[in-house]
């Protein structure tokens, strides 16, 4: 889904949520008047911000998060024959996130956290994989649902129109040059492939003219499809010539169609040829600037996604417009909110009204009961494989104890990073040696999906304590699931947690290695009191 349904509307939106003019601030942030005073005044939006309020808005990795084609397209057979058409990219590790004040702290320990973990991940061989899905509708069934298909700010729910899997695509290799490689690349909507055509989305419409306008002035000029990243794979011939930076070196004087000088060459590729052929669509009616009646509904969908959330999911959101209204100076703006948002949910707005200090909104929610179980995280994929555990460790652990763990993670797909009060060696207690690659100082919990509580001895014991009480205190109070070994109850007793959901305990326990797998695959622990 996106902000609009109309592209006119897009310099609007961006000038709004940019930093306000007469300060420039805030920097990269939605969280201030102007934005918040488009979406009061502007209420296309409403579905959009509930995903912009969700969890949605801060994966854990790039890995971990949908990929959506907003737009309906066309698929087009070799008969002519149109469908429309949604793309999906569904990761194969599932849909996972961040916890908003974990993403916060993320931004200052490691403001390249989800880059670098892109680039490792493809770096060692731990491929992101995506499955591309389609959803297809029948030209006959455009109007046959509550919503227009042709929308930008409406999802096809999934259960109503199902998505089918047909390919994958895997990050196999990480770019040689980031600028040349990935700078550079001129993304357009236009690019598209004989067999995949446009509808009349009017946001989609407008996007087929805006790319390639930005492009001339990003790229800088006409001539940005020679910038090697951007170059057909295949050979190819046309009348384009000269403009700033042109690389190709034309030979000839003929650069137009027809001509009788050069053979009538190059020519229009024929459909037979693989050239591109356009659906022939029945145009009727008339033309006018204005939306169509079917995309004045704001709040069904906004609903249907609030519906769909699970209870801890549901708080998340409550807490993010708490945040970012609460960062309004305007009342009259914050109260404007908080009214629009009554109809996605009253008790929902009624607490925000009472966080944000303006009245209770006297509206009603909409009377939609629907729900799609396919929004929710809380029904995603949960596995361990690249997931991230730090083992806190010093001096005179068990190797024995310790080894069996590690092995068993690497065996299972989760990596690891030892971590000490210094980097370099740790030793055991019979003398083996693990080599640290991370301090206290150099990382820190929330760049980890787990913590594995060794433990023991440095030589600034009190410090040393100090470091692994604060890793406990901060991954506990994230959820997330954490491994104490033997020689860590020591260290787990000093810190503010409890043995609950997600902690588990080697003592006397076989089956600790499993057990901790299982909990790192399930990645946060909702149900654990952490006031």
């Amino acid at each position: 889904v996106f902000f609009i349904q109309d592209a006119i509307k897009f310099p609007d939106l961006i000038h709004a949520v940019k930093p306000e003019p007469h300060n420039e601030m805030p920097q990269a942030a939605s969280a201030h008047d102007t934005f918040w005073d488009f979406v009061a005044n502007n209420q296309e939006i409403a579905h959009m911000i509930m995903w912009h309020m969700s969890d949605r808005a801060i994966p854990r990795s790039f890995r971990m998060m949908e990929g959506f084609g907003v737009h309906a397209f066309r698929f087009v057979n070799d008969k002519g024959k149109s469908r429309f058409v949604k793309f999906h990219w569904k990761p194969v590790l599932g849909v996972h996130s961040l916890i908003w004040d974990e993403a916060q702290i993320i931004a200052g320990k490691d403001p390249d956290f989800q880059r670098r973990d892109l680039w490792e991940s493809i770096e060692i061989g731990d491929y992101p994989e995506y499955e591309l899905g389609v959803q297809m509708l029948e030209p006959e069934d455009e109007f046959k649902f509550d919503f227009d298909i042709l929308d930008a700010t409406k999802l096809w729910p999934e259960e109503i129109v199902p998505v089918k899997k047909i390919g994958k695509m895997t990050l196999n290799r990480n770019v040689d040059n980031v600028f040349a490689e990935t700078e550079q690349v001129a993304f357009h909507p236009g690019n598209v492939v004989p067999g995949i055509d446009f509808t009349n989305d009017p946001l989609l419409q407008g996007r087929l003219f805006s790319y390639l306008d930005t492009q001339l002035i990003r790229l800088g000029g006409p001539n940005f499809s020679e910038i090697p990243i951007n170059r057909p794979i295949c050979p190819f011939h046309n009348n384009q010539r000269n403009g700033f930076s042109r690389q190709t070196i034309n030979v000839g004087k003929v650069s137009y169609h027809k001509n009788s000088l050069a053979n009538n060459t190059p020519s229009t590729s024929t459909a037979k040829e693989g050239g591109f052929v356009h659906y022939e669509e029945k145009v009727e009616g008339r033309i006018t600037r204005a939306r169509s009646k079917s995309f004045d509904d704001h709040f069904s969908q906004a609903r249907l996604f609030w519906n769909s959330m699970s209870p801890p999911e549901k708080q998340h959101i409550i807490d993010a417009f708490s945040f970012e209204v609460g960062k309004v100076k305007s009342k009259s703006v914050r109260q404007q909110v908080v009214d629009m948002f009554v109809r996605v949910d009253k008790a929902m707005a009624t607490t925000v009204a009472d966080n944000v200090g303006v009245n209770r909104p006297k509206g009603e929610q909409i009377n939609v009961t629907l729900s799609s179980p396919a929004l929710s995280q809380a029904n995603t994929i949960k596995m361990p494989q690249t997931l991230k555990v730090g083992v806190l460790i010093g001096d005179g652990f068990d190797a024995n104890e310790v080894g069996e763990i590690l092995k068993y993670l690497t065996r299972q797909g989760v990596r690891y990073s030892i971590i000490s009060d210094r980097l370099g060696v740790v030793t055991s207690s019979d003398g083996v040696q693990l080599t640290a690659s991370d301090t206290f100082i150099t990382t820190d919990a929330v760049l980890f999906d787990s913590l594995y509580v060794v433990g023991v001895r440095a030589k600034n014991q009190a410090k040393f304590n100090s470091y692994i009480v604060n890793y406990i205190n901060e991954a506990y109070r994230h959820y997330k699931p954490i491994g104490i070994a033997t020689s860590g109850t020591t260290f787990f007793n000093m810190s503010n947690a409890n043995v609950g959901p997600g902690i588990v305990l080697a003592t006397g326990d076989k089956d600790f290695a499993k057990k901790f797998v299982n909990a790192i695959a399930q990645q946060r622990f909702w149900e654990r009191n952490i006031y």
